[in-house]
């Protein structure tokens, strides 16, 4: 081989290793930012399998059930000391057996509301219209409700001085269904007796004049009742 020849093929292998250098080098190359990203994705998900395994075993130590936060008593109403006085004077003045229940209406802005037994009921009425610290002078509204397993008539009561309410309620039998009238102390309970009578079918001994007042007399059945079945399937 001639010395230009050698020459030649040494400049050949020279090119050849030159050329090769920067494809090795871009192989060995490392991107920094991109291995710090993968290294903070692999400790997030060690982290949040941790945490999960934790909340596991925790939950089947306390029976698999999480413990509810303990919540804050609810503060007494303020209407509380008048539902206790109204208690105290009816149980004192009427009798220790006149309260079937007694409670504040949440639903109701916490009215006082009290369960009389029927039977004391009329010594109740005209205690709570006279006694002179109650003064219940004001008959606001009276309804009557049908439950199934019984009904009930509810008077609402208004004190026109202190401007306190009660509402009061009595529950009877659907059979043969009595609560004696409130009409001999309040007048305005005439027609509002007479509406529950004709609808519901609550006998009120003691009215003045209890007919129906909606419904032809000689109508059939109560249509307010849940049970009620017209005659005239049209009506």
């Amino acid at each position: 081989m001639s010395d230009e020849e050698k020459k030649r093929d040494a400049r050949e292998t020279t090119g050849a290793g030159d050329a090769a250098k920067p494809e090795a080098a871009s192989e060995a190359a490392v991107d920094p930012e991109r291995e710090a990203k993968l290294k903070a994705a692999a400790e997030a998900r060690a982290a949040r399998a941790a945490a999960k395994a934790k909340a596991e075993a925790d939950a089947a130590g306390a029976g698999g059930e999480t413990a509810p936060e303990a919540e804050e008593p609810k503060p007494p109403s303020v209407r509380l000391p008048e539902l206790e006085r109204l208690q105290a004077i009816l149980r004192d003045e009427v009798a220790e057996d006149a309260i079937d229940e007694a409670y504040l209406n949440e639903l109701n802005d916490d009215m006082p509301t009290l369960v009389l037994k029927g039977g004391h009921w009329p010594a109740a009425a005209r205690l709570l219209k006279d006694h002179g610290e109650l003064r219940f002078d004001y008959l606001r509204n009276v309804t009557g409700v049908d439950y199934e397993t019984h009904l009930e008539v509810v008077y609402h009561l208004l004190s026109l001085t202190s401007k306190h309410v009660v509402a009061v309620k009595l529950r009877t039998e659907r059979d043969s269904a009595s609560v004696p009238s409130a009409t001999p102390v309040w007048r305005s309970a005439e027609w509002n007796e007479r509406e529950i009578y004709d609808l519901l079918g609550v006998d009120f001994p003691g009215h003045p004049d209890m007919r129906r007042i909606m419904m032809p007399d000689d109508w059939v059945g109560h249509p307010l009742r849940k049970d009620y079945e017209p005659l005239d399937s049209e009506v």
